[in-house]
């Protein structure tokens, strides 16, 4: 029963990773690309399913919440993800991160999965993030979350999904985009509670 509103919360991780690809045009200095067209109805879909599949550990980010990576020079505020915005109107906004609707807050004990753009100031230097690495997310009532990246995995398919999905015990999942193409893989980080 939790199959099909994984799968549609996928396609839109799918969706939304190559909104940042073509946004971000794959280029190390940031230079927008070209913007392709995305079928509105795939969209619409993945957004239902993310609403179904939300669990108390998930829902919108509140206001407040930020994330560091203090050698990577990351300091951005996390803001919710909006799919119709990101995926079909493709208009992003610059100096964010963004939580995946559906997936978990920090803290809260699950997968938490953050995105932002590849470009300077945002998630660019994540393409530098090596295992050891502090991650550090600020919550609205000033709480530290710390973090350690576990794991680098900079060429993941498109379709591979897996890295959406509610996990048993609490992690952040970062993702930027590689390349301007949809094919482009997408540049994976984890980092688990320290």
């Amino acid at each position: 029963m939790l199959r099909r509103p994984l799968a549609a919360l996928g396609a839109c991780v799918f969706v939304i990773g190559a909104a940042l690809v073509t946004c971000t045009g794959g280029s190390r200095d940031g230079a927008p690309a070209s913007v392709f067209a995305t079928a509105p109805s795939a969209s619409a879909i993945a957004a239902s399913a993310i609403a179904a599949s939300a669990s108390p550990a998930s829902g919108p980010i509140p206001d407040g919440y930020r994330i560091q990576i203090p050698r990577l020079a990351i300091d951005l505020p996390i803001a919710e993800g909006d799919v119709q915005r990101d995926t079909v109107d493709q208009q992003t906004p610059e100096n964010f991160a963004f939580h995946l609707p559906g997936t978990g807050i920090p803290g809260k004990g699950s997968n938490s999965y953050i995105y932002s753009h590849a470009r300077r100031g945002m998630f660019l230097s994540l393409w530098n993030a090596v295992e050891g690495d502090d991650v550090w997310i600020s919550t609205p009532d000033r709480s530290a979350l710390h973090y350690v990246v576990s794991e680098v995995h900079p060429r993941v398919p498109p379709a591979d999904v897996v890295w959406v999905q509610p996990t048993p015990a609490e992690r952040l999942t970062l993702q930027t985009s590689t390349g301007p193409n949809r094919e482009d893989p997408r540049f994976v980080v984890i980092a688990l509670p320290r």
